[in-house]
């Protein structure tokens, strides 16, 4: 039996150039680095310049995910944004990567589920690919959480950076099997009953402001080590795949301790769960893109392998992928 599958061709990634350590934060808030390090894992993470949009760390991820699938942007006929920082109220912010790249057709919007917004568009994205709606993809994390931050509140301005990262993702033909190149399966789920633990005190409608970042941090750290688990182990059984055959456990990085504690109720090998949020702090929808491609550009990751994407961000939202490359 042949079916379609949503195949990643190619992924790249951008950081700002400004990179903000934590020394030099405790600068500012009360704060130091021994105890950010020990709460979260973060030592550094990059703040985009002035003048610098989400819209444009959107076009250099994008641009080095084409560069690296070895395709052409207008061959490109559908882009999904995640971010929860976009250039304006309106129009979406995708349009804005469109035109940068020269694309003239197709269709561009933007998708808001918060840190969970990679996989959430990933989903979305699938479908409309296996549905025969579109052929190629650009699926992108995008976000200067910098502008939203409220940098006297050391419970939440020292744990997100900017960033972005991207995916290629196209329609092919595969066997139907567990072997089959591309995505195999998303597991998505929400809960509105619990988004005042994480949210921005602020919006068009409600107090026509930008608002800041709040979080009630222990809250979240429990729902995710519960629902985090319980989401990759049921992607796991619709992939009809066993968690010792998942090569990588590419988490969300929003924190070095809920990421433990994740691993430790799989019972996963601590190498099977990467991190990098030590150098780019929380960057919400862009952590697993940049992940993956800081995978791809040193060697770990290789084609053929079997990964499980996972995240939990505001709302609450929550989802799994799995996916083999």
């Amino acid at each position: 039996m042949t079916i379609m599958r949503s195949v990643i061709l190619g992924c790249g990634s951008y950081l700002p150039a400004r990179i903000l350590s934590n020394d030099e934060l405790a600068r500012s808030v009360q704060t130091t680095d021994e105890w950010i390090v020990q709460r979260t894992g973060i030592r550094e993470r990059h703040i985009a310049a002035a003048g610098e949009l989400t819209s444009d760390l959107a076009l250099h991820a994008a641009r080095a995910a084409l560069a690296n699938a070895h395709v052409e942007a207008n061959t490109i006929d559908l882009i999904v944004l995640g971010t929860s920082t976009p250039d304006q109220t309106f129009p979406a912010t995708a349009v804005t990567v469109q035109a940068g790249l020269g694309i003239t057709g197709g269709a561009a919007f933007d998708l808001q589920a918060v840190c969970s917004g990679f996989v959430y568009a990933l989903q979305v994205t699938d479908a409309l690919l296996r549905a025969g709606i579109y052929k190629r993809a650009l699926v992108i994390g995008a976000e200067t959480f910098s502008r939203i931050l409220d940098w006297n509140d050391r419970t939440t301005c020292v744990l997100f950076g900017d960033g972005a990262g991207a995916l290629v993702l196209e329609a092919q033909p595969q066997a139907g099997t567990v072997a089959d190149r591309g995505i195999l399966t998303t597991h998505l789920r929400s809960d509105g009953r619990h988004k005042a633990k994480l949210y921005v005190d602020g919006g068009p409608s409600s107090t026509q402001t930008v608002g800041h970042l709040r979080m009630e941090g222990r809250e979240v750290f429990k729902h995710a080590v519960t629902k985090l688990p319980a989401s990759v182990r049921a992607a796991c059984q619709a992939a009809e795949v066993t968690l010792g055959e998942i090569d990588w456990f590419i988490a969300h990085q929003a924190n070095d301790r809920i990421n433990d504690a994740v691993r430790d109720r799989l019972g996963l090998p601590a190498e099977k769960v990467p991190s990098n949020i030590a150098h780019y702090g929380n960057t919400s929808t862009g952590t697993i893109p940049i992940l993956v491609d800081e995978m791809r550009r040193d060697g770990r990751l290789v084609p053929g392998q079997l990964l499980c994407l996972l995240a939990l961000g505001a709302g609450i939202h929550w989802g799994s992928v799995v996916v083999r490359v």
